[in-house]
């Protein structure tokens, strides 16, 4: 809300607050108040709480099935869309599954071996042999050529990205992070083209899109960064939005994995010119999360739910069965 008051006033709005349905989600980790990224996308993405740096398992490493994987199984095309690395805590939560969320190159082989139909954002160096200039592997695995092996169009910049017209995409824009300003795709853009190509599947589609550096603003406690990554996110919705308006069987949700930063309005004027803000922590706090919702089956999120709630309310709006679901050991 900061910094929407900031940029449009306490009159305006942003696309995400146009959204017809809004509830509150409660965050923590199956044994701590204060979740980290890895727990609270593991709960979305798989209905199961699990402990803070766990990715897509239990506590004891027992894998949980996510949403997106069972979307596949049942014949759904896939997405997966970070500004962070790829292999970042959420994304990676939604198509791996490893005991650490530091893990990032065990992470980047399980996201090319699950066959995620479109993979945008960064961390090129955990896709990268050790031999090669900027890679964090420690062995010889090269990723960027396994995938073009599996059908991947493999892209890193922009331009190639826009003239792209493959089902398949592994686009890596950095070696680590993106940055606004750059001559990398904005995630509006990537999820322009995500949704171009998903959109394309008569059976339907699960795609995961990230702002991930709103977060990290929240850690520096950096305002202005928060503000700029703010209004780049909801970018991003606006181009969701649209393509709901357009595509009617669609459902857009739009949440957080946890609060960051404690932050408070203390003061302003009611054009946003003048707001002064407060900050009260440099981590994640206990706070319940909005989740906004628009589309098919947008009524079914409702009241104060759990963030283990959203996978099992998308698996059943998708006619998922037996979700939640454990995956047998082979």
């Amino acid at each position: 809300m900061a910094a929407r008051i900031y940029l449009l006033g306490v009159q305006g709005r942003f696309e995400i607050e146009k959204m017809p349905v809004t509830t509150l989600v409660t965050t923590h980790s199956i044994d701590r108040l204060l979740t980290d990224s890895a727990a609270g996308a593991t709960a979305m993405a798989t209905g199961y709480k699990t402990r803070n740096g766990m990715v897509g398992m239990s506590r004891d490493s027992v894998v949980f099935k996510t949403v997106l994987e069972a979307a596949m199984e049942r014949g759904k095309s896939s997405g997966l869309i970070a500004t962070s690395s790829i292999t970042h805590a959420t994304p990676a939560c939604f198509a791996s599954h490893v005991p650490s969320r530091s893990q990032h190159s065990e992470i980047a082989r399980q996201l090319i071996h699950q066959q995620v139909d479109v993979i945008l954002g960064g961390g090129r160096q955990y896709f990268l042999p050790q031999e090669m200039s900027g890679s964090k592997r420690s062995d010889s695995l090269n990723l960027l050529k396994m995938a073009s092996g599996l059908g991947y169009e493999v892209v890193n910049d922009k331009k190639q990205l826009e003239r792209i017209t493959s089902n398949k995409i592994l686009g890596l824009f950095a070696l680590g992070e993106l940055k606004q300003g750059t001559l990398q795709p904005t995630l509006c853009e990537m999820t322009r083209k995500a949704l171009e190509v998903l959109g394309k599947d008569p059976d339907g589609f699960f795609l995961m899109v990230e702002g991930s550096q709103i977060d990290w603003a929240g850690h520096d406690n950096d305002f202005p960064a928060l503000v700029r990554e703010m209004a780049a996110f909801d970018s991003a919705v606006a181009v969701g939005l649209e393509f709901a308006q357009n595509n009617k069987n669609t459902l857009i949700l739009v949440t957080a994995d946890h609060e960051t930063g404690g932050l408070l309005i203390t003061g302003g004027d009611v054009d946003g010119k003048n707001i002064k803000v407060d900050w009260h922590y440099t981590s994640h706090t206990g706070q319940m999360v909005p989740l906004f919702a628009a589309g098919s089956g947008a009524q079914s999120f409702s009241g104060i739910i759990d963030n283990t709630d959203i996978a099992k309310i998308l698996a059943n709006l998708l006619g998922l069965q037996n979700f939640p679901k454990v995956i047998n050991p082979d």
